[in-house]
């Protein structure tokens, strides 16, 4: 149970948010029984050694594989030492050296997760999972561009609870073939990645505990700086990315003092960290803590030498639902993000944000709503929010009851923060923003889970990436020019920190004073902030909340 603050009801908005972000109720249940076999032919690699294999980094050798479209691959890559055993809720290590040739020509197990049936990053098909799991795969052109190429760093959604660097639709072979180099990072989930605990506290040489997946992706990072010279890279020219608890992550990370110096540009699509933490103090360390008691007691661990004894599934039963979010703690997030954003004092490099119109269609369980319902169905899922917020949803019918809650998750959960995310970085930072509202109806099939889903959470993705070929649905023409146009943008953004380029239409910087954001549809057109009545009634809440004390339990 979280606790009430003295000033405000402890709303759980933003771990909702956290855990909610890619974990629908409708759509996970729907799409577990929806899995469909990885694609036949996509991806598959040609039996023929890479001109120039094996490639040296700092712990071996290692050689790829050619994919179809010429571009380089290198999969299941380690950058960081097996987690296991005594390494369990550990910094990670430096990987072992090895001899010999390492063969990087298969996609490493995914993470240890919990809910495998209702993965939504799965339903292209099940992938092993293993507590050792920190590996990295990487596409990279063939063609030698004369010099070394910008990177693409990517950072995989899934509430912080589940997901995969290898799912298909994050593969990186259609971008690289446009001149960048594509990196798609696992780090540890759920308990394993999020686990705060006295004893863990206690043990580390910085007094913390609790973030040991953004540890991960901070050490894939490093290795990035360290290796990626040996693919063709610049290690000066890093993008940081991600989708969901992605792109919270890469918003997390802007505000680590830990990650300065490894990236210098950032995207975040459909995901940021930014409310009042007045809304969910246990994410800060000392109520993280007792969490992670009440966890281990759940699994009848008297100590930290008793939960590293326990097998890997052991640790997904019990309260391990409640161990799924991040930690504010004083060695990687000393301070609240909006809180360092607003000083300045964030990583300031450009940055590429947005968010989708229907983010919520693909997440909420819009079927008990109605006119009558309404209230009581957003309390059971949401707790008692500010009557302000509610009233800026109006609704007679239940075609518009439902529509209000739709509009709501999709401000509550996403929209504000990208928004705050946009004013913070152009009102203090140096750097230039680009800001998007995706707003394109894929042409998800009739009958099927997804019909109706519109320009729902994930649905850029397909565009963004490049791989409408994945899917055998009625693409049509414009489809497949907003996908040569997004992943143009996304392309020249990492290769210059400007999205723009020839052929595409103008995007405008973001500023404070005009707001200017590009609409990515059929037409991709420049606009105002979408949704913005509604977004500033969540801004005066939560401006209202920032002003409260916060729980800060020892």
């Amino acid at each position: 149970m979280i606790p009430r603050t003295a000033a405000v009801p402890a709303w759980r908005l933003y771990l909702r948010c956290v855990l909610a972000a890619c974990v629908g109720l409708t759509s996970a249940l729907a799409l577990a029984g929806e899995a469909c076999a990885q694609p036949a032919s996509f991806g598959q690699v040609v039996e023929r050694p890479i001109p120039g294999d094996p490639v040296m980094i700092d712990s071996g050798q290692i050689a790829g594989k050619l994919l179809p479209t010429g571009v380089k691959a290198y999969f299941g890559v380690p950058f960081a030492a097996a987690p296991v055993q005594q390494l369990r809720w550990r910094e990670p290590q430096p990987v072992p050296s090895w001899r010999g040739v390492l063969q990087a020509d298969r996609f490493a197990p995914e993470c240890i997760q919990a809910l495998r049936a209702h993965n939504i990053n799965n339903y292209f098909g099940e992938e092993a999972t293993s507590e050792d799991c920190l590996y990295l795969n990487i596409w990279a052109p063939t063609k030698a561009a004369g010099k070394p190429l910008a990177v693409l760093v990517w950072f995989h959604g899934g509430g912080f609870s589940n997901g995969s660097a290898s799912m298909p639709l994050y593969w990186g072979d259609r971008l690289a073939a446009k001149g960048v180099i594509v990196v798609t990072v696992a780090y540890r989930l759920g308990p394993f990645g999020f686990l705060a605990h006295p004893e863990l506290t206690l043990e580390s040489p910085d007094r913390t505990s609790g973030n040991y997946g953004l540890m991960d992706q901070i050490a894939a990072l490093k290795w990035v700086k360290r290796n990626i010279g040996a693919f063709g890279g610049d290690p000066d020219q890093v993008t940081i990315a991600g989708q969901s608890a992605g792109a919270m992550s890469v918003s997390l990370l802007m505000a680590s003092p830990l990650a300065k110096g490894l990236f210098q540009r950032a995207i975040g699509q459909s995901g940021g960290v930014f409310e009042p933490f007045q809304l969910a103090p246990g994410w800060l360390l000392a109520n993280a803590e007792k969490e992670g008691l009440a966890y281990a007691a759940s699994l009848g661990a008297r100590s930290l030498a008793e939960l590293r004894a326990l097998p890997a599934a052991t640790l997904l039963t019990g309260k391990a639902a409640m161990i799924t979010h991040p930690v504010m703690e004083p060695h990687l997030l000393p301070a609240a993000p909006y809180d360092v954003f607003a000083a300045g004092r964030q990583n300031d490099v450009p940055v590429l944000i947005g968010s989708n119109e229907e983010e919520a269609r693909s997440l909420a369980d819009l079927a008990p709503v109605t006119a009558a319902s309404f209230r009581s169905e957003l309390e059971k899922h949401w707790g008692s929010l500010p009557a302000p917020i509610v009233a800026a949803y109006p609704y007679s019918t239940d075609d518009q009851a439902r529509k209000a809650r739709v509009d709501l998750e999709r401000d509550l959960r996403f929209g504000w923060d990208m928004w705050a995310w946009a004013r913070l970085q152009s009102g203090v930072g140096k750097s230039p923003v680009y800001a998007y509202h995706f707003t394109q109806n894929p042409p998800f099939p009739a009958r099927s889970v997804r019909a109706g889903w519109g320009a729902s959470h994930y649905a850029e993705l397909w565009y963004m990436f490049d791989h409408l070929g994945q899917e055998p649905w009625a693409w049509t023409a414009s489809d497949h020019a907003l996908a040569g146009a997004m992943s143009g943008y996304w392309v020249n953004f990492v290769k210059s920190g400007n999205p723009n380029g020839p052929g595409l239409p103008p995007w405008p910087a973001y500023t404070s004073a005009g707001e200017e954001t590009l609409y990515l549809g059929s037409p991709i057109e420049v606009g105002p902030t979408a949704n913005l009545r509604t977004l500033r009634v969540f801004d005066a809440v939560y401006a209202r909340v920032r002003g409260t004390p916060g729980d800060r339990a020892n």
